[in-house]
This record gives structure tokens, sequence and C-alpha cells, in this order.
């Protein structure tokens, strides 16, 4: 009967331990899981600021990328100049 209670016991006390850190646990598996995603879009933010950073370095020092620019997305030419531009179709 002795060793009943104490198996008992030991089963009672490892059920305890085991309700006070599982919650903790739970918590931090779902905090390295934020980590993680918040590392990868930090990551895309890099890669974003230093694409960003080299275009405004062109943008400031390369006048031919400044006018390569105006020319295909604002749509400027220089005096006397004739655009062609190929249609685009849509049913593509």
């Amino acid at each position: 009967m002795n060793a009943i209670l104490r198996v008992l016991l030991f089963i009672a006390v490892w059920l305890l331990m085991i309700s006070f850190f599982f919650p903790p646990y739970q918590q931090l598996q779902r905090d390295r899981a934020a980590y993680n995603d918040l590392d990868a879009q930090l990551g895309e933010q890099k890669a974003i600021l230093s694409r960003l950073t080299r275009q405004v370095a062109l943008l400031k020092n390369d006048p031919t990328y400044l006018e390569t620019i105006a020319r295909d997305r604002l749509e400027l030419m220089k005096a006397g100049e004739t655009i062609f531009r190929e249609a685009v179709r849509k049913d593509r």
C-alpha cells in the first residue's frame, strides 16, 4: 500500500510540474514562430531598402539612368524626337 501511494504521489507531482511548465513552453513556441516571421519580413524589407537606396543613388549621380527613367516612366522626349512604342495586346 505504501508503494502504491508513492507511485501515485510521484505521478501527481509529475503532472503538477507539467501543468506549470507546459503553458510557458507553448508561449515560447508561439514567440519563436512570430520571431521567425518577423525575421523573414526584416530580410524582405532590407532587400527593398537596398534596391531603393541604389535607385536613389543612380537617380542622383547617373544622368543616363535618369534620362532612361524619364523617357520610360514619364514618357518624356527630347525636342524634335519621335518615339515609337510597340502596342501591347491584352488578349495574350
